[in-house]
């Protein structure tokens, strides 16, 4: 299959100012958004075109009726790819659409039919790694007294003790700290503000590394030259990127002799830590800002612990032979 073909006859190229793709990712406000659902509609139009240079720019998403999502539906459940990652396409799509319905180059009716597309069904088991206390402490210790470990460790102490995304993390300003509140203000996905707390040792690191960053407005976490000062732009400390904190993450912890550790790691584990302390899913939700509960519930270990308690409650005979 391929996209619906454009002919100089039945429809003019599209305008780059006027191209649903173009106008859907400048409607993000999140960089890391715009990266991720670049790639979605850029996979999209590799699939359907076969190309494997192909963008999503330039493509006649405005001809896609809903003959051809389905289609394309079955594609990408053929992949072989997770449903989560399969309906992150689907939402992509979606949302392309409805950027080509508001530009007025398709129906309300077409766009509403091309879009009706369910969501693929999936059950399983969680992915990821829970991040034990120990080989936290493994990394905080991998990290030495140079300016980039300090600043390290309190990275590592922020993303144990908040949950926050690595977007979330990369985004934080000098401003958005509050020692006295022990607090961070966290700008999470479609720009929605959240308010986030540090345990006493986080803090207690964060300062530390404060002492070597100084006091010049700018992001909270900077890149480190190799001569050890900050790196700036514009006369202020500029930010690290998502890709940069995994970087450090991946260095640390295999400095630490530890199995490689993700951002999302530290945020499946701090989310099933609140759940097993006991914090209520509303709380936890909150603190994490997922926009629904459902999707906070599914970090819950209690019910695989309480599966597991049950079956040592069992005692298997001892071995000896009958009569």
């Amino acid at each position: 299959m391929s996209l619906p073909a454009v002919s100089e006859t039945a429809a003019p190229p599209v305008e780059p100012a006027r191209d649903p793709y173009h106008v859907y990712l400048d409607s993000l406000t999140s960089p890391e958004s715009r990266r991720t659902m670049r790639g979605c509609l850029d996979r999209l139009a590799r699939l359907l075109t076969g190309d494997d240079s192909a963008t999503g720019a330039g493509q006649p998403w405005h001809l896609l009726r809903y003959e051809h999502t389905v289609r394309i539906r079955t594609m990408l459940t053929d992949q072989g790819w997770s449903a989560a990652y399969v309906n992150k396409h689907l939402v992509a799509l979606r949302r392309v659409l409805k950027e080509a319905w508001r530009l007025g180059q398709t129906s309300a009716e077409d766009f509403a039919r091309a879009s009706d597309l369910a969501p693929v069904r999936q059950s399983r088991l969680p992915t990821g790694h829970h991040v034990p206390p120990e080989v936290v402490g493994a990394a905080l210790s991998a990290c030495d007294d140079s300016p980039a470990g300090v600043r390290d460790a309190a990275l590592i102490a922020v993303l144990y003790s908040t949950g926050c995304r690595r977007a979330e993390l990369s985004g934080l300003a000098l401003a958005d700290y509050d020692p006295g509140a022990r607090s961070l203000r966290v700008r999470g996905k479609r720009d929605k503000e959240r308010l986030v707390y540090l345990t006493a040792e986080a803090i207690g690191l964060v300062e530390r590394w404060l002492a070597i960053r100084g006091t010049a407005p700018g992001a909270l976490f900077s890149p480190i030259s190799k001569y050890g000062t900050l790196r700036r732009r514009d006369g202020r400390p500029a930010r690290l990127t998502g890709q940069g904190i995994a970087d450090i993450l991946t260095r640390r912890f295999g400095q630490a002799g530890a199995s490689r550790r993700t951002a999302h790691d530290f945020r499946r584990t701090f989310i099933g830590e609140l759940l097993d302390a006991g914090v209520d899913l509303a709380t936890a939700q909150a603190l994490v800002g997922h926009s629904s509960p459902a999707t906070t519930a599914r970090y819950d270990r209690r019910p695989e612990k309480t599966r597991r308690d049950a079956v040592d409650r069992l005692r298997l005979p001892a071995a000896r032979p009958l009569g």
